[in-house]
């Protein structure tokens, strides 16, 4: 029993899936999956919420289904949030202090960090996140860490993400009519990069691509720092769409026959296979060849990946990434995507696992990319574990012919303060296939 240790929930709201993630910290300070749900989104399209009523049953389902696993009571959750509205823009900003006399601190970096949410922005956006790039003390430029350092004019550049307020403001009220609380809204490629890069790989220079149903969502890092962010309109439901259409199947077959016979390169699917797929109502089995198959699906990856590596390109580091790229999301499982992605953009590339810092877990199918971001939205709260005034969740006792007075009431799952978002972006620098029928993920 994990007693007296914090409980973190992560929802990720997909095009495709509705995934909660409930997890605590071991005792090596590892994330320990207590629990999760899944259940199809069907109110979602790219991102965007379009339809509240079934989105907020997509939520109540995959909340009982953690809830049940975990034995916790969930009532507060972190969000995350992508879709094509989302934008990203550079902006310098500067603060005159008193006296160089006092050092700075923290307090002159919030006052500056601060400063740029009251930037002008287009009407209907809001600002979600304030990320500091390099900071300039004095004229003296490139200083990751100004604190403690004299001057009078303290300067950065900052990489800020806006969204929708109409689709900020749809999150909001899934999240109350499922009878939840918002703790804090995180840009999604944020989230799944906590799950899968390693420090190592932060430091030297990566792309993450989180490869979803609706959208394909971008980070690229360097110098331990997030350079640039972006998302591309197109994910696995295309290519299930473009399936479809295609072999003229229905929606459901065309999106089994990806997951099951679908490749990413058509050099690597036979020409002599064959599947067949049933008829409609007093109509013959159709045919469907493995190779034109593949022909379907690579040609839309193809302009998944070049619209990838053109926001590679615009964020200027495209020769500086010594990581090359790491794919995950659900459609980091199609098959040769990985070999594809190398083909195209001639860099390394790898598969992305959330368990860069899994500890033992009951869950197994944690370790499966499509979970890759609320499980970055759980280990986001737990990055703020030095924050004061924590309340701990206890997981309750299950009745049991033993101890048949155990307490049935599950705990709530208390969280970190609020303020947790900022600290982790502030920290930046520093730092399941079950079967055929379930997995419409990619």
């Amino acid at each position: 029993m994990q007693k007296d240790r914090d409980v973190v929930v992560g929802l990720d709201i997909g095009s495709t899936k509705i995934s909660v993630v409930v997890g605590c910290q071991d005792d090596f300070g590892n994330l320990e999956i207590l629990g999760m749900g899944k259940a199809p989104s069907e109110g979602v399209i790219r991102g965007l919420v379009t339809n509240i009523d079934k989105t907020v049953n997509g939520i109540q389902r995959a909340v009982a289904e953690a809830e049940a696993q975990s034995n916790i009571d969930i009532r507060v959750v972190n969000v995350g949030i992508a879709g094509q509205h989302i934008k990203c823009l550079r902006q310098h900003g500067s603060i005159t202090r008193e006296s160089s006399d006092r050092e700075i601190s923290a307090e002159d970096i919030a006052r500056l960090t601060n400063d740029m949410y009251r930037i002008v922005i287009p009407p209907g956006s809001e600002i979600i996140h304030v990320m500091p790039q390099d900071y300039t003390v004095d004229y003296e430029e490139g200083i990751r860490d100004p604190v403690g350092m004299s001057g009078v004019k303290l300067e950065a550049d900052f990489h800020i993400i806006t969204a929708q307020t109409n689709a900020i403001s749809n999150i909001h009220k899934c999240i109350r009519r499922a009878n939840l609380e918002l703790q804090a809204l995180m840009l999604e490629p944020i989230a799944s990069s906590l799950a899968v890069l390693t420090d190592e790989e932060r430091e030297a220079g990566v792309a993450l691509v989180d490869i979803g149903g609706g959208t394909t969502d971008v980070a690229v890092y360097y110098d331990n720092i997030i350079r640039h962010t972006a998302v591309v309109p197109f994910g696995g439901s295309i290519i299930t769409s473009d399936i479809k259409q295609g072999c003229m199947i229905m929606q459901n077959q065309a999106e089994a026959l990806k997951v099951k016979f679908g490749k990413a390169l058509s050099q690597e699917a036979s020409a002599n296979e064959v599947v067949s797929i049933p008829g409609l109502k007093n109509r013959p089995p159709k045919e469907i060849s493995v190779k034109n198959l593949a022909y379907i699906i690579e040609a839309r990856m193809e302009e998944i990946v070049e619209m990838v590596y053109a926001e590679i390109v615009r964020s200027g580091y495209e020769n500086r990434l010594a990581g090359g790229l790491v794919i995950t999301g659900g459609g980091a499982q199609l098959a040769s995507a990985k070999e594809l992605f190398e083909l195209l953009t001639g860099m390394d590339v790898r598969i992305g696992h959330p368990n860069e810092y899994l500890g033992k877990s009951k869950v197994e199918a944690a370790k499966n990319p499509m979970f890759a971001t609320p499980i970055g939205l759980v280990l986001a709260g737990f990055r703020n574990s030095y924050a004061p005034d924590r309340e701990k969740s206890v997981p309750a006792s299950k009745p049991t012919k033993n101890n048949p007075t155990a307490p049935s009431e599950k705990p709530k799952a208390e969280h970190p303060r609020p303020d947790f978002l900022r600290r982790i972006i502030d920290k930046t620098k520093i730092f399941l296939v079950d079967d055929l029928g379930d997995n419409k993920d990619y």
